[in-house]
């Protein structure tokens, strides 16, 4: 079946900026930059773009990074962008400068899918999948999630950040997507909350402190947080539930790293 021009309307961006030659992980592949670590025989930022390449509701892809030099060093990426396969953006100080930036230098009323290019095992099906149900959420932003049961059932020993709300447990997974004009302002508001990613608790006193004692007891549920923070914002920010415990995947450490090579490793 052909699908729509309808169906193709997201511009994707992959943030592929890095920590510098101090990250461990760099030291440890001895890749020139995060983006560019090999798993399983391709550069993991390489493998994302041929995944939104293959996704029926991308119609075109950005990087935001690695830094220039990087780039025009690795006769891939460059291939690439003179053929408009993807298109290159400086990387901005913080990953929601580098979104705020890209999502204004292309602007009009296009939507955006936003990922990351530490993503081994995303798929165009999750991307897809993504995309078609944030649509019709209605919603200004949406947040990908998948249920942490899936994540541990398939990554027991990974150390993975886990909400905990009264619904359900839920792990992060590199997927925004950002449906209207308006809700690109949310890129500003996570400027204000990148750096409490990891931390939970904190993330939730942004809601309140009774919000905080109703998470802490086991009594906020997903829905009722979002609309919290959906009135803070003056957005409508929804949650796409998925069901792959490999959406939540990241290489953010060596230990991560040396847990989806030998995931790779088991297909081959």
């Amino acid at each position: 079946m052909t699908d729509s021009p309808q169906s193709q309307c997201f511009t994707a961006i992959i943030l592929a900026g890095d920590r510098g030659s101090a990250d461990p992980l760099i030291a440890h592949t001895g890749a020139p930059c995060k983006a560019l670590v090999r798993i399983g025989g391709e550069a993991m930022l390489y493998r994302v773009i041929r995944t939104l390449q293959d996704a029926k509701t991308v119609a075109a892809s950005w990087i935001c990074g690695p830094q220039r030099a990087i780039v025009e060093g690795d006769l891939t990426l460059m291939d690439w962008i003179a053929n408009e396969t993807i298109h290159w953006s400086a990387p901005q100080e913080t990953p929601s400068t580098s979104a705020h930036h890209l999502m204004t230098l292309v602007g009009g009323d296009t939507r955006f899918l936003l990922t990351t290019a530490d993503h081994p095992f995303l798929q165009a099906e999750m991307v897809d999948q993504f995309c078609r149900d944030s649509l019709a959420l209605g919603a200004d932003v949406t947040v990908g999630l998948v249920p942490y049961e899936r994540v541990r059932e398939e990554f027991p020993t990974m150390n993975k950040t886990v909400l905990r709300f009264k619904d359900g447990e839920y792990c992060g997974c590199n997927l925004f997507a950002f449906l209207s004009v308006e809700g690109r302002q949310v890129a500003d508001f996570w400027r204000t909350i990148e750096n409490e990613r990891k931390r939970p608790l904190r993330l939730i006193s942004m809601l309140g402190w009774w919000s905080v004692i109703r998470y802490r007891l086991g009594l906020l549920t997903l829905d009722a947080a979002l609309a919290r923070l959906s009135t803070i914002v003056g957005l409508r920010l929804k949650a796409v539930i998925l069901p792959y415990g490999r959406a939540a995947v990241d290489v953010d450490s060596v230990s991560d790293y040396e847990l989806v090579a030998e995931k790779f490793a088991e297909k081959s």
